[in-house]
């Protein structure tokens, strides 16, 4: 859970029941939970939406898994090109450097 452990936890509980005393944290955690239940729904609410305009216009949503994941793979294959296009540059300066550095290590 984010990365918290056990210990975290309680010392977070044990700070929040300090600041906000032991009468607020159980207001507080029902306004969390029905935040949280509020956000869910809205997910949700967005997701159908999405479905819903998908499907007006045709498309499944197996076809636009496959144009999202060619998008993808395009995106990558470019990364991947301009990576290795910099690392060959940068390669390329450090051998210079060596030539021009090279004899004035052998002098000291």
């Amino acid at each position: 859970m984010f990365g918290i452990g056990g210990g975290e936890l309680i010392f977070i509980l044990f700070i929040v029941l300090m600041l906000f005393g032991s009468d607020k944290v159980p207001e507080m955690a029902r306004t969390m939970g029905r935040a949280m239940a509020q956000l869910k729904n809205a997910t949700n609410d967005i997701k159908s939406e999405i479905q819903k305009g998908v499907e007006a216009n045709g498309l499944d949503t197996k076809s636009l898994t496959d144009i999202t994941g060619n998008l993808t793979s395009e995106i990558n294959k470019t990364t991947q090109e301009l990576l290795g296009d910099t690392v060959n540059q940068a390669n390329k300066v450090k051998e210079d450097i060596e030539d021009i550095a090279g004899p004035v290590k052998r002098q000291l």
